[in-house]
């Protein structure tokens, strides 16, 4: 390590009482994510863990968090670390925002101008350093900011140069002086009063470092004394700890990706006038001429005052296929369907005359960007939307546009019964042509949610017309699917002809395999399970392949294997693939260690394929947070059958991967909550215990060994599982009574794997071009 005069090095390696991870090593500063009006001010000399002193409002009594970890070490007790000319940085551990620092002037400063400083931002601790990581791939780095220091006192980055999610920022002071042609842009400002503490009521994180030098040292100097972070993500609400939802189990990692992925969401969540970090894009829009590796983040991508969006850093756009999963996720823990909205919004806003939708929102849909999957992914936002919200008068102000959208892809079920893609766009996987597998299957799940809208909630006499034609097309692609069956395999192939069984490019996808299974395309129940065993034996030591795009793990398409293996009834699965790849998001090398990253190589490097320059990686995207909607939904089986869980079915399963868990959210009607774990009887044979509240006014089924159908309140339910099998509906005085814990059961081992093997020349060959 270099010696402490040249830089302090804060490390992610623990967590907050909130689900965010940090650890601080002496000599070190950390401070915890920082937001407008998020969280406390962090002191020197606090603990790591210090929640006592929360001042930012009361924790939703329905927010349960997972049990801590083991504390960090004591912050470091240093007040302020003076940097010498010669180029030495300061590197802290932060969250994402606009950095300001305050400088003071040395006494032994030779000029009256103080030293021209840089800072660079990056959010994985593989790239923190003299350059930041990378928004587009015109070159390996972005260029770093240039900030003139011509006073003491406090200089701001301007709000355009915000940067999402960053964790760690270097500060220094060039060898040389700049040239002028040498800075794009001035990005310092004065602070909006000359109180350097400029954000009073926002409960800014304070640090500060100084390290006095020695008195014979005639260098000139700067001295950092403080540094704030005003954090612009998740503007919805000024209190983020305020969840709706929560999940707490035996398992502590899965406790730790849980609240990882609603972290991941919250810092996705933007403010519209903070958009698109893609400014060549954006240049057809805006005629910008910013030189290359420049960055900006001042796009206006929507109307509103939130939208979520891809990923913190880039491309800061609302892209469909990223909130097919983002918005579950977002619905059970924040909550924040004000910024869901807004982003359907910017998508049919820019609709097409054909009726197709744009592949992504502003600054695209300018120029007729289009993905036949991610047009069905808005059709399935706009469900998921409704389900979650009743947001009624919504959906009819938008269904003309809906229905036109909804024909123009139904259109594209041919006499084959499979979807004929016209678009190479998907999620960047290549082979995205001719009668495709994953998107036959999405168009049946849209299919099915389009004729619940049109008959339950608009209860439209048009489109109820329409239905025999659309159940037609519906039994056709039931038996089109079937022309992609490979039996040598177990699977299903990509599409039909090179990328198909027997294909000279044979391929059977990850995502279009998982969308046959929880799509409901495929009845026979044997099939199912075949798939889903055949896609956990692909699993690597680093998690499950995407085949569809080789040397690629990816967290988006995975989420959807999740969904797949628990439609299949293979909920160990689902478990065990959250624990193997999702625990190595969080605690391999180059990783946050408390967000969700876009993707990764298949031998675990952080390196994700889609990009040449690995510091593009995203590593806060939404499209990655599939657990935290699936550990709710599906594990603790939270299924919310008709909008705002009016009508709901309980059905959750407590896998041989968990003693004990529960959890639940709440919508507009009021929580639902589960808890499942393991007991037994007092001298005899073991239980399951179900303690399920619902919401005043709603009604549905438990479905646990039994069926049961109760309205809302709280009911308890006994699965005796040694013996003869049975159920009872009992009081909760009994379960007191006549049961203890299972102090028996232990987690079973995972197996062990070997880690995939890179493919060089694929590797290449599949790189993205393009901003």
């Amino acid at each position: 390590m270099k010696p402490l005069a040249r830089y302090i090095h804060a490390k992610a390696t623990g967590r907050d009482p909130h689900g965010v991870l940090y650890r601080v090593n002496t000599p070190s500063l950390s401070i915890a994510p920082s937001h407008s009006s998020w969280y406390r001010r962090l002191k020197l000399g606090s603990h790591a863990h210090g929640s006592t002193s929360d001042k930012s409002g009361p924790r939703n009594p329905f927010h349960t968090p997972p049990p801590p970890l083991p504390s960090g070490q004591d912050l470091a007790t240093q007040q302020s670390l003076s940097l010498p000319i010669e180029g030495p940085k300061v590197e802290t551990h932060i969250q994402g925002g606009e950095p300001a620092l305050h400088e003071e002037k040395s006494k032994r400063s030779l000029q009256s101008q103080l030293a021209p400083r840089y800072d660079a931002q990056d959010q994985s601790p593989r790239f923190a350093g003299r350059l930041p990581d990378a928004t587009t791939d015109r070159q390996e780095r972005d260029l770093p900011l240039y900030l003139p220091i011509e006073a003491t006192g406090t200089t701001c980055v301007r709000p355009e140069f915000v940067r999402g999610a960053f964790k760690y920022l270097t500060v220094y002071i060039p060898d040389h002086p700049p040239k002028p042609e040498d800075i794009w842009s001035e990005s310092g400002s004065p602070p909006p009063s000359a109180d350097t503490d400029f954000y009073p009521n926002r409960h800014q994180k304070h640090m500060g470092l100084h390290d006095e030098t020695s008195q014979h040292d005639h260098k000139r100097r700067v001295s950092i004394s403080s540094v704030y972070i005003n954090c612009t993500a998740f503007p919805s609400n000024p209190n983020p700890r305020a969840y709706t939802g929560y999940f707490s189990s035996s398992s502590t990692l899965l406790n730790r990706i849980w609240y990882s992925g609603a972290y991941t969401l919250q810092l996705t969540t933007i403010d519209p006038t903070e958009g698109s970090s893609l400014i060549d894009y954006n240049r057809a829009v805006n005629h910008n001429h910013s030189p290359q590796g420049s960055w900006y983040s001042n796009f206006t991508i929507a109307n509103g005052t939130a939208i979520t969006t891809d990923g913190a850093k880039r491309d800061r756009m609302a892209y469909p296929g990223d909130m097919a999963i983002a918005v579950p996720g977002i619905a059970v823990s924040t909550y924040d369907m004000v910024a869901v909205r807004t982003a359907l919004d910017s998508l049919f806003i820019r609709q097409y005359d054909t009726g197709a939708l744009p592949y992504a929102g502003p600054p695209m849909g300018y120029h007729g960007e289009f993905s036949d999957t991610y047009h069905m992914h808005t059709l399935l936002g706009v469900w998921n939307y409704i389900l979650f919200t009743n947001n009624v008068p919504w959906l009819q102000s938008h269904w003309d546009a809906y229905l036109q959208a909804f024909e123009y892809s139904l259109a594209k079920v041919d006499r084959t019964g499979l979807f004929h893609v016209t678009s190479v766009y998907d999620w960047l996987r290549p082979g995205m042509t001719g009668h495709n597998l994953e998107a036959t299957a999405l168009m049946y799940y849209v299919l099915q949610w389009t004729i619940r809208l049109a008959d339950e909630i608009i209860q439209d006499p048009y489109a109820r017309e329409q239905f025999p034609r659309w159940e037609a097309v519906a039994k056709r692609m039931e038996r089109g699917i079937e022309l992609l069956w490979c039996e040598e395999a177990g699977m299903y192939g990509d599409n039909v002809g090179r990328r198909g069984c027997g294909g000279h490019e044979e391929c059977m996808p990850q995502d279009g395999n998982s969308w046959a299974l929880f799509s409901g395309i495929i009845d026979n129940s044997t099939r199912r399970y075949e798939v889903s065993e055949n896609l956990h034996k692909r699993w690597t030591k680093y998690g499950a392949p995407a085949t569809e795009f080789p040397n690629v793990i990816s967290p988006f398409a995975s989420s959807f294997e999740l969904l797949a293996h628990c439609a299949a009834g293979n909920h160990d699965a689902a478990v065990e693939l959250t624990e193997l790849m999702w625990g190595y998001m969080l605690d391999g090398d180059g990783f946050t260690n408390s967000t969700c990253v876009e993707g990764y190589r298949i031998d675990g490097d952080i390196q994700y394929p889609a990009y040449w320059s690995s510091a593009r990686n995203s590593h806060a995207h939404g499209w990655s947070t599939g657990p935290t909607m699936v550990l709710l939904t599906e594990i603790l089986g939270i299924h919310l059958e008709t909008p705002l869980g009016k009508k709901y079915r309980i059905e959750p399963h407590l896998t041989k991967w968990l003693k004990n868990a529960r959890g639940g959210f709440a919508t507009g009607l009021g929580r639902f909550e589960v808890v499942l774990r393991r007991m037994k009887e007092k001298g005899a044979g073991k239980v399951e215990v179900l303690d399920v509240e619902t919401p005043a006014g709603s009604g549905g089924v438990v479905i646990f060994g039994e069926t049961w159908h109760i309205g809302g309140g709280k009911s308890h339910f006994v699965k005796f599982v040694d013996g003869y099998a049975r159920v009872e509906k009992v009081a909760p005085d009994w379960i007191e009574k006549q049961l203890v814990e299972d102090d028996e059961w232990q987690q079973p081992k995972m197996e062990e794997r070997a880690p995939g093997v890179v493919d060089w020349d694929a590797l290449e060959k599949y790189y993205v071009t393009g901003p």
